[in-house]
């Protein structure tokens, strides 16, 4: 480690990554008057909350009258059972007061005639008859991420958070009794490595899309936090629950928001068939995400398909009027343009699912601390959050609600915040530890001097490629097995990388292979976790095993990544958190999932 020179820093807290969840977390502690560093790969209103765009749930009941409870309920039941009601509780009762806060804090949200914000219909969400589709995602246009992630960085320059933009993380740090304090990253722009000590770190890092070869994901959606836990021992939750969009464009991937559904579009097949009819009788196109994608992908399957081969849907638009677009989908008309060359107004636009969010990640309490599963027992790890995509706390199960995904960052970045405030005092000061800044700088060290025969990019597509069609909307014994070995068979490649020598400025390819290194952990985790589920659930369905087992599989799997580079998985269960956080709500008991 002598060769590197090393800055520095000490905060009260760290934060990686500043998306909506790291930004609502830097700003609620920074406002509590904690020291506070954020580190961010890119500027904080570039990270990929910006392309959320139909909006944050909440039962305001500002078009309809709307109760959390019924929230509760469709998240519940659109988790398929896989989520722990005390967290579900716990974010759709604070849905509320979170949403009020972002718009006291300047969101520009849209408005209804009375002047409220305004909320539109989303997938899988009803009033309390369980029939009445409800009106609950309050939305900025189809902008809404853009617009929270502004406001959120607002609110932290207001209140003096320190930022480090264009920062790797590149592994966590330990004190003697296992207490997370710190993280060692490495400054693209002058190829410095800093030392960044703290009584806590905030993993706010996002998800893994881009494991797979198509996806709504940003290039630096690269599970680096997954991977950092996972390398202190931290087991990942549920990694086999993988959300597909239902409306990716064909074939560049890019998201068309559900909100287009919401706001009155439909989806036809190759025959000019509004199919959803079909497969969701009441709810048509506002099935749950994990239904849609499955109609799609039956309906190519069995011939029916647009285009020339027959391999895609279409979403139509054309009968809202432009006004109507102009208005509520400014931004998905001028992306349907940009990737498919469509003029919403005139015509539809090409469609296919897409891999869009990770259900699964760090095992977290609804407070944001950081869960270990050990001789049965779980432990909360001292020092380590994980709030976001990056965390399972688990609120989406087997399947998220569209919407529900800006809430939960929002929610949990604030609950994380509001837990420091009460336990900072109580957690350990940083002590420096030489041997544990040397053990981070090890991987560091061996992926930049790598000399191997092989490219980021060529074992990168390997992965790339398994993930695609070995752990896809349908999966099987055959495929996922296939899936096992072949991913084993890439990451057993990655002592033979090499990479370009080009020092430590800004050097693209040396950030290629320190994300590529923790993607193949991510991966191995996942399709070892989907190969061991026997069961169809949410998101993940498999043809040799078509119903959920509620018996055998009402439970959340855990993998532990012991030996990346020898495929060295284990795998463990805990049981479903089925009892809410108190008596305000009923439990939902397991019932069969139709819409």
């Amino acid at each position: 480690m002598d060769k590197y020179k090393i800055v520095d820093h000490r905060f009260d807290a760290i934060v990686v990554g500043a998306g909506g969840a790291g930004l609502r977390a830097t700003f609620g502690m920074a406002s509590a008057g904690m020291s506070v560093g954020c580190i961010t790969k890119v500027f904080p209103t570039r990270s990929h909350t910006v392309a959320a765009q139909g909006g944050i749930n909440a039962a305001l009941g500002n078009v309809v009258e709307d109760d959390w409870r019924s929230h509760f309920f469709d998240t519940v039941k659109g988790s398929d059972w896989l989520g722990d009601q005390d967290a579900i509780q716990y974010m759709t009762q604070q849905a509320i007061p979170a949403v009020i806060e972002l718009e006291n804090a300047g969101l520009p949200f849209s408005r209804t005639e009375e002047g409220k914000i305004y909320q539109r219909p989303f997938g899988g969400q009803y009033l309390a008859d369980h029939k009445t589709i409800a009106h609950r995602t309050c939305a900025a246009a189809d902008r809404t991420g853009h617009a929270m992630l502004h406001t959120l960085y607002q609110e932290c320059l207001r209140h003096k958070a320190n930022f480090f933009v264009e920062y790797v993380a590149l592994d966590l740090l330990q004190g003697a009794d296992g207490e997370v304090n710190g993280v060692m990253a490495y400054c693209l722009e002058d190829g410095s490595i800093h030392r960044f000590s703290a009584k806590a770190v905030v993993l706010a890092t996002g998800g893994y899309g881009r494991a797979y070869q198509s996806t709504t994901n940003a290039h630096i959606c690269t599970g680096d936090g997954q991977a950092m836990a996972a390398r202190i021992g931290v087991p990942l939750q549920d990694m086999e629950m993988v959300q597909f969009h239902p409306t990716g464009i064909y074939p560049a991937g890019c998201l068309i928001t559900e909100g287009a559904r919401g706001e009155g579009g439909y989806l036809t097949n190759g025959d000019g068939e509004r199919f959803m009819e079909r497969y969701a009788p009441t709810a048509k196109d506002l099935a749950s995400r994990d239904v849609v994608s499955r109609a799609e992908t039956l309906e190519i399957l069995e011939g029916r398909g647009c285009g020339p081969n027959k391999d895609h849907c279409m979403l139509h638009l054309e009968h809202l009027g432009a006004d109507v677009l102009a208005e509520k989908l400014p931004g998905i008309s001028e992306t349907a343009m940009i990737f498919a060359g469509v003029d919403v107004t005139r015509e539809p636009i090409p469609v296919l699912p897409t891999v869009h969010y990770n259900m699964g990640g760090i095992p977290t309490n609804f407070h944001g601390e950081v869960i270990n599963h050990q001789n049965g027992e779980d432990k909360v790890v001292p020092g380590l959050f994980a709030i976001g995509e990056c965390a399972c706390v688990s609120v989406h199960g087997a399947n998220r609600l569209g919407a529900n995904s800006l809430l939960d960052i929002i929610v949990f970045g604030r609950a994380a915040a509001l837990r420091l405030e009460q336990t900072l005092p109580d957690l350990k000061e940083p002590k420096l530890d030489p041997q544990a800044s040397a053990s981070a700088m090890e991987r560091f060290d061996r992926v930049r001097t790598a000399k191997g025969n092989r490219k980021v990019a060529e074992i990168r597509a390997g992965m790339q490629s398994t993930m695609q069609n070995r752990c896809a909307v349908f999966r099987t014994a055959e495929t996922l097995e296939a899936g096992v070995r072949e991913m084993r068979e890439v990451a057993a490649l990655m002592p033979d990388l090499g990479i370009s020598d080009h020092g430590m400025i800004f050097n693209t390819d040396l950030v290629e292979a320190l994300e590529l290194d923790n993607l193949l952990g991510v991966a191995l985790a996942t399709m070892d976790s989907a190969n061991a589920r026997e069961e169809s659930r949410g998101a993940h369905a498999r043809d040799d095993f078509p119903e959920r087992d509620d018996d055998k599989w009402m439970k959340h799997s855990l993998a532990w990544v012991d030996n990346q580079v020898e495929g060295e998985v284990r795998l463990d269960y805990r049981p479903v958190k089925s009892a809410p956080l108190n008596d305000e709500v009923e439990s939902v008991p397991p019932m069969k999932r139709v819409y």
